[in-house]
């Protein structure tokens, strides 16, 4: 069976349709469960990024560690195994419970997974700021909560924005094995249509050029949005003590 550009045409005129649904889905799931995630991530992430006080009491550095416990699980669960694996076990176990649509499953399912992978994205941009901003915010009496979302976070989301930009182009790659829970994405849309023709290189080779176009718009966006943050300050402010704005005495006096 040769490979022919007339056939990939005609796969084009013919089911056009079934492939824009297929995009709109990829799109729906890849979109909404890289949202979601990223507050899952802010969460686990920031809260797993606190530190408590020695002066804190019992309770507090208990809990504490239960949560670094439960946390870490979670991300090397989610992390550790496939996401095909984890979209056909939660959406199976849970049918009966939930009565959920496979749509639906298929952003939980992303969610979570892309959670836990945000939550070291987050962690890691935590990390990167400088504690100089947390020692100003300490010095204006800021608590470890209030420094955390004030401060060091919205630092932590622009310097960790490229790994957050990529997780949706990855998601939206990752999104085609869904398929195994019959959400109408667009790998599974191109499973339909080849399977209705029997042209599986030509359906195939439409597809892949759709996941390239989708990958490398996304991807541009993101750039042009990563150069504006670039260029936005979002550093918490902090004394200033360059040499321009210290004023040296002369003569028992204060130059200004």
């Amino acid at each position: 069976m040769d490979f022919s550009f007339e056939i990939v045409w005609k796969i084009l005129q013919s089911s056009w349709p079934s492939l824009l649904l297929g995009v709109q889905n990829t799109l729906l799931v890849a979109l909404s469960g890289t949202i979601i995630g990223l507050v899952i991530g802010l969460v686990v992430g920031g809260l797993k990024a606190i530190k408590v006080d020695a002066s804190s009491s019992k309770l507090v550095k208990t809990i504490k560690k239960i949560y670094d416990v439960l946390s870490t699980v979670y991300i090397e669960v989610f992390r550790g195994t496939p996401m095909m694996v984890q979209a056909v076990f939660i959406y199976y176990a849970l049918l009966k419970v939930i009565k959920w649509s496979p749509l639906v499953a298929g952003i939980f399912v992303i969610s979570i997974n892309t959670g836990a992978y945000m939550s070291e994205i987050i962690r890691s941009g935590i990390q990167s700021v400088d504690k100089g901003q947390t020692e100003a915010a300490r010095s204006l009496g800021m608590s470890n909560i209030q420094n955390m979302m004030l401060v060091v976070l919205p630092q932590a989301i622009k310097n960790a924005f490229p790994a957050i930009g990529n997780e949706f182009i990855v998601n939206i790659k990752d999104s085609s094995v869904l398929s195994v829970i019959a959400i109408t994405e667009l790998m599974y849309q191109g499973n339909k249509i080849a399977g209705s023709v029997f042209r599986f290189p030509e359906t195939f080779f439409i597809i892949a050029c759709i996941y390239l176009i989708l990958t490398t718009t996304t991807s541009f966006i993101l750039h042009l949005v990563e150069e504006k943050l670039n260029h936005t300050r979002t550093s918490f402010p902090h004394s200033d003590s360059t040499s321009s704005s210290i004023s040296l005495p002369r003569n028992g006096k204060r130059v200004k």
